[in-house]
């Protein structure tokens, strides 16, 4: 069992069939934002596996001892994106003090939840650094989770939204407006750990398993980095 970050929904459910051709292990996913799936592994959830989007939720179960030793280490990177409905498709130099308004008109901007959602934290800090938070802020969609927010913009619901660049490789109806320059966010690394009581042959074959070539050309199709 696979407690797994929304963003890396697509990807995975990709692989799962190839781990069980491979192995003969069949691997199941439970997908939701990182900060759900800590507390729920935290409150007792019966999972093998965490793979995060980002390191702060991986070091909370960490500090409670609820991860296997020797078994945390990084294994993709991502980007953060603005997109737009494809139908509606723009592209905006993200820049400091960037028309956001402007892009909005008087719609708002859909992203993870910057107080609980990995990308939400990271699109906060992107906005902040280039000094147009103070227009984002009021007209957020705090979603609960960074795909929640891509099927908002899909929908056409929002003019915009904040995602990851994987999301946005998932769905042909976005558009990548612009990429936010890595030096105004923190890096977006994504962990994976088996968690404690769980160490098994089979836990540690699937997390080989996602470093072979047939997994990785998977991963770098949806556009994360190899870690």
């Amino acid at each position: 069992m696979v407690f797994a970050a929304s963003s890396l929904t697509t990807a995975l459910t990709e692989i799962g069939p190839m781990y069980r051709t491979a192995s003969g292990v069949t691997v199941r996913y439970s997908f939701a934002a990182s900060s759900t799936l800590a507390r729920q592994i935290e409150a007792g959830a019966d999972a093998d596996i965490f793979l995060s989007a980002d390191e702060p939720w991986m070091t909370y179960l960490a500090t409670r001892h609820l991860l296997a030793a020797a078994s945390h280490t990084r294994f993709l990177g991502n980007r953060l994106v603005l997109v737009v409905p494809a139908d509606r498709a723009t592209t905006v130099t993200l820049a400091p003090g960037f028309d956001l308004a402007g892009l909005l008109g008087k719609g708002r901007l859909a992203t993870g939840d910057p107080d609980h959602v990995p990308a939400g934290r990271y699109a906060q800090q992107a906005l902040t650094a280039l000094g147009v938070w103070s227009v984002a802020a009021p007209r957020l969609v705090r979603a609960d989770s960074v795909r929640a927010a891509l099927v908002l913009v899909e929908r056409g619901e929002v003019p915009a939204g904040i995602v990851y660049e994987s999301d946005a490789a998932a769905a042909p109806r976005v558009h990548v407006a612009g990429v936010f320059p890595e030096r105004t966010h923190d890096p977006i690394l994504y962990p994976m750990a088996i968690l404690a009581g769980h160490d098994s042959p089979a836990a540690r074959g699937f997390l080989a398993f996602l470093r072979t070539p047939p997994a990785q050309a998977v991963f770098t199709r949806y556009r994360f980095t190899l870690r």
